[in-house]
């Protein structure tokens, strides 16, 4: 069993990725899967157990091994509570424990020969590994029973359930909603999710929440913790401000960035513009985009278009033929032109440059795409678009 357990820690990487894929497909929350934030912490939970419940076989094999509690783990549970949810989704935990035990089994197999020797082992590590996610299980559900009875017993606790209700389309009176969340849901409203991929870095959340309401021009925000590393942000404004603007603000704070939805109206909107920064967060983490701002507005047809990611990949190369890895500038040159209303004057002002430069720019364009631009247009920039969140 040391053995087998030491090959196995030696490849958690991959073997992570198995065991997550099961869990995600037999997953009745959807929350973990498809938040970013989630996402990454439900990996990093995934992680912690499959290598402690390997560590502990290749110390004491055959002994029962103890619940992991790691503090990624804990602060996972937490987060869960926060979005009313919590640690007992079944189909998640027995697609994991599956997989793991495919995993162990395919090693086993590899290890000996013997049948004996195989059917000793088989029934030694079953036990084990059943038992262990059985006190998982039970260790994470009396926890989560003391987090949600601690949140209970706080004042945000109810603007969560509240907002839930909200993005949910439940119905709940509008008076009522805004008493509890000290924030008025008639007029206007952006909605921008701010978050970290790193705990280490998450510590400017707030200042950044700040700057983004000064931004949207606010009087006032409404915040919510949607886990430790991220937050909800809703602000009674009427327009989104630049991402070049919002861009310069955040490049003091390293490693946090912002998706923003529409500016919506009244209650549908207040819901509306959540999802959609919801949407533009899971795009740039889709495409491993590095961006640390995004508009729902500049990305909506590309959101549509990634859902499938190879044929987004042949949508650019089909639609931007050599002009997709020409100079970066000759690309933005190419946006801007089209930004602002085929107006070379308007481009020119906007990149500090020449008109006579914007047209060479855009005549080289046209030479490197499949298809001029005055011709196709907005399928040239909903691809360009793409790249430039790769970029």
């Amino acid at each position: 069993m040391r053995d087998i357990a030491e090959r196995l820690l030696a490849s958690t990487s991959a073997a992570v990725d198995a065991v997550l894929a099961a869990a995600h497909q037999g997953a009745e929350y959807r929350a973990p899967v498809e938040d970013p934030q989630l996402a990454a912490a439900d990996r990093h939970m995934s992680k912690a157990y499959f290598r402690h419940w390997l560590s502990a076989i290749l110390h004491e094999p055959g002994t029962r091994v103890a619940p992991c509690l790691d503090p990624e783990v804990l602060q996972f549970a937490r987060d869960l509570v926060r979005r009313g949810l919590d640690m007992h989704d079944l189909g998640s935990w027995r697609g994991a424990q599956h997989a793991g035990w495919d995993l162990w089994v395919d090693a086993c197999f590899e290890a000996t020969v013997d049948v004996v020797e195989l059917r000793e082992l088989m029934k030694v590590s079953e036990r084990s590994l059943v038992t262990f996610i059985d006190d998982s299980i039970a260790a994470l559900d009396e926890y989560v029973v003391q987090e949600r009875a601690d949140l209970a017993r706080g004042a945000n606790a109810e603007r969560h359930s509240t907002v839930q209700l909200l993005l949910e389309g439940a119905p709940i009176g509008r008076a009522l909603a805004e008493s509890r969340l000290g924030y008025a849901l008639t007029g206007g409203h952006v909605a921008a999710i701010i978050w970290s991929d790193f705990a280490n870095e998450a510590t400017g959340l707030d200042a950044v929440a700040e700057a983004v309401m000064k931004l949207c021009a606010a009087p006032r925000r409404l915040t919510l913790t949607a886990s430790a590393t991220a937050l909800w942000v809703w602000m009674p404004a009427d327009t989104v401000p630049p991402a070049e603007t919002a861009e310069d603000v955040l490049s003091a704070y390293p490693g946090i960035r912002v998706a923003f939805g529409r500016c919506g109206r009244d209650l549908d909107g207040f819901r509306r513009s959540h999802m959609d920064a919801a949407t533009a967060q899971r795009l740039l983490t889709r495409m491993g985009s590095a961006h640390p701002v995004v508009r729902y507005e500049d990305v909506a047809l590309v959101s549509v278009l990634t859902a499938d990611m190879a044929q987004a990949d042949q949508f650019v190369t089909d639609t931007l033929g050599d002009l997709a890895t020409a100079d970066p500038v000759l690309r933005q040159t190419v946006l801007t032109y089209v930004r602002e209303r085929f107006n070379g004057s308007a481009a020119a002002e906007r990149m500090f440059t020449h008109r006579n430069t914007i047209e060479r720019r855009l005549a080289r364009a046209d030479q490197l795409l499949p298809v001029p631009l005055a011709d196709n247009a907005a399928s040239v920039v909903a691809a360009l678009m793409l790249v430039q969140l790769r970029d």
